[in-house]
């Protein structure tokens, strides 16, 4: 079998994306051949059921689910995959992406891919398979055959919440080694020196955390610990997180946490220990979710404007999926620091 895949064959929407026809050609058989290894494999030989099989995986190909669907013709569907439908940090953005895309007379349809253990792939192969105008992914983490399969598609993708010079298609989002490094600079000028960060586990809080330890280590500070706990956070992992820091590491004077429902949970739990916020410990939060302002102390936190993110990323599809141009498909919404009473 020939390795090396010819151009792919163009279609009407000049998308690029793989065709069975690619396939075919790569495994040195007729369209009709590989369609019936593919979806009645008892009707050919083992050998070119093996041949077609091999070329699906080289190419990425994902078959297409919508009988009959024309290659110009629009489903005018168009998918996100969120971490968790749970987590109010991402509320905002598809909030936004929904609004945008029915105003275009787009339906979003909604999938949790998860934290640990994702489930991208499974759920990339759905979607792919039923050819939606545009999928919506949040952060650019992705396997390298969900990768694949997203270029060999030909379908506009946008990926949000992160920022990468190589993402797949387009991207709105902002850096969070720059919000680690930003944090560092911002309690450093509060006069905080013993500094602690309490971060999920998922890919883009770890980031933050890494560059956090990076600048902190180079503003001369001591090193940072860290507790790290299960994504999704919440309040009460917040509480058991400051609780095991205070065990191991007394003397800290500020805290960066990964989440505004990790930060709630430390002042908490800081006000059941007769812990005063700010006056012996600092908090600082990421989201600026709704209760973030009404708490108190009020919280100091990370500003992200979920709201742009969503907007943006139903503009990047609805142009694409209409045959305009994007000239610019990288948008870096940024983010900025709160500053009230917790710091």
């Amino acid at each position: 079998m020939n390795s090396d895949l010819p151009p792919p064959r163009r279609t009407r929407r000049g998308s690029g994306a793989v065709t069975l026809h690619d396939v075919a050609r790569l495994a040195g058989v007729a369209p009709i051949t590989a369609s019936r290894a593919l979806n009645t494999p008892g009707q050919v030989s083992a050998e070119l059921v093996r041949r077609v099989t091999e070329a699906v995986a080289s190419t990425g190909y994902v078959p297409n689910r919508v009988a009959g669907g024309l290659a110009s013709a629009r489903s005018r569907l168009v998918a996100a995959l969120v971490p968790t439908i749970s987590g109010p940090v991402f509320l905002g953005t598809v909030r936004a992406l929904n609004e945008a895309l029915v105003a275009q007379g787009y339906q979003l349809m909604l999938g949790q891919s998860g934290y640990v253990d994702s489930r991208e792939d499974a759920l990339l192969d759905a979607l792919i398979s039923r050819r939606p105008d545009g999928i919506v992914l949040t952060g650019i983490m992705h396997s390298p055959l969900g990768r694949q399969r997203l270029l060999a598609s030909g379908i506009p993708v946008v990926e949000t919440w992160d920022l990468t010079p190589t993402p797949i298609d387009m991207l709105v989002g902002f850096s969070h080694v720059d919000v680690g490094r930003a944090v560092v600079d911002f309690l450093y000028a509060k006069r905080r020196r013993r500094l602690a960060m309490i971060a999920g586990d998922d890919e883009r809080s770890k980031r933050r955390q890494q560059a956090f330890h990076a600048a902190a280590q180079a503003a001369g500070l001591p090193p940072v610990p860290v507790i790290t706990v299960p994504a999704p956070t919440t309040l009460k992992s917040g509480r058991a997180a400051l609780a095991e820091l205070l065990q191991t590491s007394p003397d800290i004077d500020a805290v960066f946490c990964s989440s505004d429902l990790l930060a709630l949970g430390v002042m908490t739990e800081a006000q059941v220990r007769g812990v005063s916020v700010p006056g012996q410990l600092a908090v600082v939060g990421f989201g600026d979710l709704e209760f973030a302002a009404d708490i108190h102390p009020a919280l100091t936190t990370v500003r992200i404007d979920g709201m742009a993110i969503g907007r943006q990323a139903a503009q990047f599809i609805v142009d694409r999926a209409e045959g305009r141009e994007v000239t610019t498909r990288v948008v870096d919404v940024g983010f900025s620091i709160v500053d009230r009473d917790s710091a």
